[in-house]
């Protein structure tokens, strides 16, 4: 475990957080340019795969197809919670991301959008989902929307990323919730079934986002953030991460043994897609242990792989309901 300060050695805060640097006047900012800022600031990336893995779910709960309504109101909440979460997290990393090439153009840093607007945005749309859970989904979901919000924001954000190695392990906690508020969604408690998915995601993240953190370790070590990469070498790197997958692919499977809870339809699915992810990570450490760095490395592999992986999988887990 390594730890940094809470704001890196060496780290300034960039002038366009100030206002004073080359980012966009107040007065200069095309209000078309201004309202793509803002939904920057929600990542929507990352939220198209956080309901990829909500949705799905919302169907093995019916065990069919639920109420359209529901899930209508369960995406739109879910996005606005996730976006809420993602404002706030630009909006503590605006410092590091003015250092980081891959986050430069951030709206926080380009000064589209201010710190103030950024931070006023995310809060409103944290108060916003919680109440939309609450009104139109139920209790129990508007709680845990709100748990993967200030978790992500205090836990992760906060705490965990600029301190430890660990971060991404225990800081994806925050997206694994969408399984829980989708299936109680739907049966308004939580059960095992949840609990394995939510598992699956949980050791997904970090052979996930660790080959992207391998391709851009020199942005996270200027900045003194500990991704992993950063602080271990790639074969190091590599292990964890082969490490991670077997147990990855091994709990997916639970979902049908020992809970039962699918046909034949989801294992198999989980299997094959399993084989190819492991065919990757295995390839992905032969590399590393034989000294291959650079492009030749072939890390990204993976992690497009990772996506693919994560969405075939939940397809599976929301079709497999028609065949049981």
């Amino acid at each position: 475990m390594t730890a940094v300060e809470s704001r890196p050695a060496g780290v300034t805060r960039p002038a366009g957080i100030t206002g004073a640097g080359s980012g966009p006047r107040p007065g200069n900012r095309p209000p078309r340019a201004r309202v793509m800022g803002f939904v920057a600031l929600t990542k929507p990336r990352i939220i198209e795969l956080l309901l990829v893995t909500t949705v799905p779910v919302m169907f093995l709960a019916a065990g069919g197809v639920p109420d359209l309504w529901r899930v209508l109101a369960t995406v739109i909440g879910g996005y606005l919670s996730a976006g809420g979460a993602n404002a706030l997290n630009m909006y503590i990393d605006r410092d590091i991301d003015a250092l980081m090439h891959r986050t430069e153009q951030r709206p926080l840093v380009t000064g589209m959008v201010s710190p103030t607007e950024g931070l006023v945005f995310g809060i409103v749309l944290s108060v916003v989902s919680t109440v939309w859970f609450a009104a139109l989904v139920n209790p129990l979901s508007a709680v845990l929307s709100l748990t993967a919000i200030l978790y992500y924001v205090f836990v992760y954000t906060l705490w965990l990323k600029r301190r430890t190695a660990q971060n991404i392990v225990w800081g994806g906690v925050a997206g694994c919730l969408q399984v829980f508020i989708g299936w109680s969604a739907v049966r308004d408690e939580l059960a095992w079934a949840p609990f394995v998915l939510f598992l699956v995601l949980f050791f997904w993240t970090p052979p996930h986002y660790w080959p992207l953190s391998m391709k851009v370790k020199d942005d996270y070590e200027r900045v003194g953030v500990p991704m992993l990469p950063v602080v271990a070498g790639n074969q190091i790197v590599a292990r964890q991460i082969v490490l991670y997958s077997w147990v990855m692919v091994l709990t997916s499977l639970a979902l049908w043994w020992p809970l039962g809870v699918t046909s034949w339809f989801y294992p198999v699915v989980a299997a094959v897609l399993g084989a190819v992810w492991l065919k990757e990570a295995h390839g992905l450490h032969a590399r590393a242990k034989a000294g291959i760095a650079g492009a030749k490395l072939k890390e990204m592999r993976l992690f497009h792989w990772s996506i693919t992986y994560a969405t075939l999988l939940f397809v599976a887990v929301a079709v497999d309901p028609f065949l049981h």
